[in-house]
């Protein structure tokens, strides 16, 4: 898996909640993101400059981040992100620490490979999940998941029980569908044609 680097600087919380908000907000007005680091010792929050989160947050790929808070760097994955409910732009990041000897839970991209029988015939192959969520060491997540798709015929789909990954534990739910070749009308004629 790839690596990225992301700086921020330590914040403290004010005990009051409108204390809390107005200082939140003075972070966003200049710029930045409130974040927060779970998953170590202690809960860290930290501020992020908004540019600094692009190339995390607005990609395909997955990333192990290399967070600088202060000097101190510390491996982290990017576990939930805000977004403004109008404007779209960036509220609040959750990091999650990462421990080698501990498993993590991520979302993996999918690669479909192969052409698929059913494509041959005259149907549409349609991706239905981007991602699949697994569950591993940080170190043994690969950067994407490779589903070869050759055997699936027309109207037939690949389901997440059907995947296996070598070290990976999938945790999306096993009846979810990852990929279907679908009928088109070409395809359909075809084989009524076929049938008569």
């Amino acid at each position: 898996m790839k690596s990225i680097e992301v700086k921020g600087t330590a914040r403290t919380i004010a005990e009051r909640s409108s204390e809390q908000a107005r200082a939140l907000k003075s972070i966003r007005n200049e710029g930045g993101v409130p974040c927060v680091l779970y998953g170590g010792e202690e809960v860290v929050h930290f501020t992020v400059a908004n540019d600094a989160l692009r190339h995390l947050v607005y990609t395909p790929h997955i990333y192990v981040v290399d967070l600088v808070i202060d000097g101190k760097r510390i491996n982290a994955i990017l576990k939930d992100i805000q977004f403004h409910p109008v404007k779209d732009y960036i509220l609040h990041v959750d990091f999650y620490q990462i421990d080698e000897a501990k498993p993590i839970v991520m979302e993996v991209p999918i690669q479909l490979q192969g052409l698929a029988e059913g494509v041959k015939a005259g149907g549409k192959l349609a991706l239905q999940m981007r991602k699949i969520k697994v569950k591993a060491l940080y170190n043994t997540i690969p950067e994407k998941l490779t589903v070869n798709v050759s055997h699936l015929g027309l109207g037939k789909s690949i389901k997440v029980g059907e995947l296996n990954f070598d070290g990976l534990e999938l945790i999306s739910a096993k009846e979810a569908v990852v990929c279907t070749v679908k009928l088109t009308r070409a395809a359909r004629g075809a084989a009524a044609a076929a049938a008569k």
